[in-house]
């Protein structure tokens, strides 16, 4: 793949659905639709050649058009947010990597997705790229909504899992430099490993965990990870929205 011909187009994929927040992708968050939000952060990202929003619902479409969002109506029939970004990029020209930010993310910082597309456009030998960023308080390693991904020495995750990893058999050990890290839910694509991806079945520590990134792991694709401080505040409940508010204002 020629390093020259590179160009990275970022994909948000938004449903109605959503077991705690129906809707929430058009919920008014300090004036805006939570989805606006996204798109207006990801607009800021430099190096990205076209952002696309994904949607099977047409009033997310209409209200993601009314704001000058490039929108791609897909299937209803998807699993996952993957396969929907499949879909979306299916029929683009010239684009040889994907992002995938979720729409829920309204404080995504930019410099984080410049940092993954980088590494993409740089290094072709990328299949896969997500990010992960210390915990800031060590109690959260143990809830299993927060997930864990540990590190290879050349930067490659070796396993994802709701369960704290590592597991510090020696508790006062204080010679561990070991600092268990949270997944940020950001990936990158290479796009001939982002067709491959969606073409697998779920695999089995997939469906253990819940966790769709060890389908890649387990089939032997390769996820580079990038560790940031960045932390992402994702709106998952109704009541997220005035938290996300006061952040909003500070940033």
């Amino acid at each position: 793949m020629p390093k020259a011909t590179a160009s990275v187009a970022l994909v948000i994929p938004a449903r109605w659905g959503s077991t705690r927040f129906p809707g929430k992708m058009l919920h008014p968050i300090a004036g805006k639709p939570l989805l606006r939000h996204v798109w207006e952060r990801c607009l800021l990202a430099k190096g990205i050649a076209r952002v696309l929003i994904a949607t099977d619902d047409k009033r997310i479409a209409e209200a993601a058009k009314g704001f000058g969002a490039d929108v791609v109506m897909t299937s209803r029939k998807h699993p996952s947010g993957t396969d929907r970004i499949a879909e979306a990029t299916a029929k683009l020209r010239g684009i040889t990597h994907v992002i995938n930010v979720q729409g829920d993310e309204p404080l995504i910082d930019p410099k984080l997705i410049e940092s993954l597309a980088s590494t993409l456009r740089r290094d072709h030998s990328v299949e896969m790229i997500t990010a992960a960023t210390p915990f800031t308080e060590l109690k959260e390693a143990d809830d299993p909504n927060c997930v864990k991904v540990v590190v290879s020495a050349k930067g490659d995750a070796l396993y994802f899992s709701r369960s704290r990893i590592p597991f510090h058999r020696d508790a006062g050990d204080r010679k561990s430099t070991v600092t268990p890290l949270l997944h940020l839910g950001l990936y990158g694509y290479r796009r001939d490993i982002l067709r491959k991806l969606v073409r697998l079945s779920p695999s089995p520590l997939e469906q253990c965990e819940k966790l769709e990134q060890l389908r890649a792991l387990e089939h032997r694709i390769a996820i580079r990870v990038v560790k940031t401080s960045h932390r992402g505040i994702g709106v998952d409940t109704p009541e997220d929205v005035a938290r996300v508010e006061k952040l909003l204002k500070r940033s």
